[in-house]
């Protein structure tokens, strides 16, 4: 936004060395230079947090030149607060992003956890039932490396190939006991404890009632 003051009272000096015509006087009528490469809207150094920094009505100015200068103040100051607000809400934006990158990344790293947990666990059973198939005893499958079925079945043959395993003792067969009613069968079998007594109480003429 420009704003063009009305040409009023004395002539604006020239400064010497950067050629440009002061924008006003200020009370004690020191010059007010522009600042080379500086807006119209932003002179530079006056465009703090300092509140109304515009230039001073220089001497003789007339009501609408003063009226001028009141807007560009004006205008300034709202500009200076919109540029604030603005800011503010830039910064409440951008750490807002930034914490929602945070948990983003902390999901992202469970997710990473549960995955690789998961893997794991396959992959144990996995070798517990390579281990199984291939006949390999306990300390045998703690040997087993690989990632793959693959890799842990060539693994078990290099192990079994490496360190056979004994083969397998049959338990003997339990001994079956004797049947104490066998013996009271007819046939050639051994007399029973009973049969013995009651042939010798026969034997005697004493009847076994």
């Amino acid at each position: 936004m420009k704003i063009h003051l009305p040409a009023i009272g004395p002539d604006l000096p020239i400064h010497p060395r950067t050629g440009l015509t002061a924008l006003g006087l200020r009370r004690n009528g020191q010059p007010i230079w522009p600042v080379r490469g500086a807006s119209p809207d932003d002179p530079g150094e006056g465009d703090q947090d300092g509140g109304d920094d515009g230039p001073d009505v220089p001497p003789g100015t007339g009501d609408a030149g003063k009226q001028a200068i009141d807007r560009m103040k004006q205008e300034r100051n709202e500009e200076r607060k919109a540029r604030r607000a603005l800011e503010a809400k830039l910064a409440e934006y951008q750490k807002a992003e930034q914490e929602k990158a945070e948990a983003d990344k902390t999901e992202a790293e469970k997710r990473a956890a549960a995955e690789q947990r998961a893997e794991q666990a396959e992959l144990r059973a996995l070798r517990l039932e390579v281990a199984a198939e291939k006949g390999l005893t306990p300390a045998q499958a703690k040997r087993l490396v690989g990632a793959t079925r693959e890799e842990l079945e060539a693994d078990a043959d290099d192990i079994l190939a490496t360190f056979p395993t004994a083969p397998a003792v049959p338990a003997p067969k339990p001994t079956p006991k004797p049947d104490p009613s066998q013996g009271s069968r007819g046939g050639g079998g051994k007399p029973s404890a009973q049969d013995r007594a009651a042939k010798r109480l026969e034997r005697l003429g004493i009847k076994n009632t």
